[in-house]
């Protein structure tokens, strides 16, 4: 392996151990869901996501999930408060 990459692999763990660094600002997955498959978006700071909870609520238990899972990474304001407790 030659120097250049042994120095992005080093940087990379120091981004890794920093995840302030990173913002997201649009993404889309696919929760599996007890029953069926979802698909949840985030977009400028908003979440979306296909199932009849979220329709009527404005969040659900896939929103929150990833709220869990993505931690740190998402500004603080975007977080709903029951993810956080």
């Amino acid at each position: 392996m030659d120097s250049g990459m042994i120095g992005k692999i080093e940087k990379s763990r120091r981004y890794a151990e920093q995840p302030d660094r990173i913002s997201f600002n649009h993404f889309k997955v696919t929760v599996k869901g007890n029953h069926d498959m979802h698909l949840v978006s985030f977009s400028d700071g908003q979440w979306s996501c296909d199932c009849g909870f979220f329709a009527k609520r404005g969040v659900c238990s896939h929103t929150m999930a990833l709220e869990r899972v993505l931690g740190v990474m998402l500004p603080a304001t975007q977080q709903s408060e029951a993810a956080t407790a």
